[in-house]
């Protein structure tokens, strides 16, 4: 089977990964950092400081063959506010700015024809500030975070934040979620 990957910045990656662990053709998800200011590694608490250009993100890796980059990227427009300047809901600071990260040129020229569709088609009120940008620096975040959703669903934040995106998913997307 051959995979493609695209790495996302979405918000808390918290959210992002629970979305799409649960999407059919994604074979693994991965919460991490990426395109920060320097090459080193960072920490979350570092990350939450919002002073080291890193920004938590998704890495997503999916078989084409059962799901396009461009219906991941509708179900992630979906799923957080892509015109929310370095802001989802409460969470603020650039660690939480809406990134599409490619390693593959032809990622770059969907990710912009959708973002150009999505802005004439006047989906959105206000605009579309998510970067798309070659990925940079990633790294995976520290082991506690990974699926975080499924090992502490009753925590407050997945409780409250979490569980409404992937209710969302559900809702427009049924489609596309493993049974």
């Amino acid at each position: 089977m051959t995979t493609s990957i695209i790495t996302l910045g979405g918000g808390c990656f918290w959210c992002t990964e629970a979305v799409f662990q649960r999407v059919k053709g994604v074979t693994r998800v991965e919460s991490g950092y990426c395109n920060g200011l320097r090459e080193a590694r960072p920490t979350y608490e570092q990350v939450c400081r919002g002073d080291t250009g890193f920004n938590e993100v998704v890495r997503v890796e999916y078989n084409p063959q059962h799901i396009s980059l461009r219906q991941l990227l509708e179900i992630f427009f979906a799923i957080h506010d892509p015109t929310s300047l370095n802001r989802q809901g409460n969470d603020t600071g650039t660690q939480y700015r809406s990134g599409i990260y490619y390693s593959d040129k032809d990622d770059q020229v969907v990710a912009t024809q959708f973002i150009a569709e999505a802005t004439s088609m006047g989906h959105y009120d206000k605009h579309i500030v998510t970067e798309v940008l070659p990925l940079a620096h990633y790294w995976p975040a520290e082991d506690y975070h990974q699926n975080y959703f499924v090992n502490h669903p009753e925590q407050g934040y997945c409780t409250f934040v979490v569980a409404p995106k992937v209710r969302k998913l559900g809702q427009y997307f049924q489609e596309w979620v493993k049974t």
